[in-house]
């Protein structure tokens, strides 16, 4: 005998709504023909660098690509698994608490600080 199953509700459902602003892709990368791994690291991830490893073409561009929302974030690049890099592609940094530089990238934010809604 077959069990009674749930009856299906002849109403649509409601449209999903977003839950804060649109996520952005957003390409980083880093030369180095000669390592071995490179790991993408923020305070976008906890700094933690087993998250976000990078691919590696066949001339030495490691990529990786990182979905945002809107916002000024801090990163480096963990070489090798010893060497913490800032991206020595943008002149944008800001000093932290061991003394060194970290990389920012703004994110659906204009110069002057605000945000884009374009």
């Amino acid at each position: 005998m077959k069990e009674p199953g749930k009856k299906k509700s002849s109403s649509p459902r409601p449209p999903r709504t977003r839950k804060g602003p649109k996520k952005e892709s957003v390409l980083f990368e880093y030369f180095d023909p000669s390592a071995k791994i490179v790991v993408l690291v923020g305070d976008f991830n906890q700094w933690n660098s087993s998250i976000r490893p990078m691919k590696r073409d066949a001339g030495g561009l490691w990529k990786v690509k990182v979905l945002l929302a809107p916002g000024s974030y801090q990163y480096k690049f963990v070489v090798n698994g010893e060497r913490w890099e800032e991206d020595p592609l943008n002149l944008h940094r800001v000093m932290n608490e061991h003394g060194t530089f970290n990389s920012i990238r703004n994110v659906g934010i204009n110069v002057e600080g605000s945000l884009n809604l374009t």
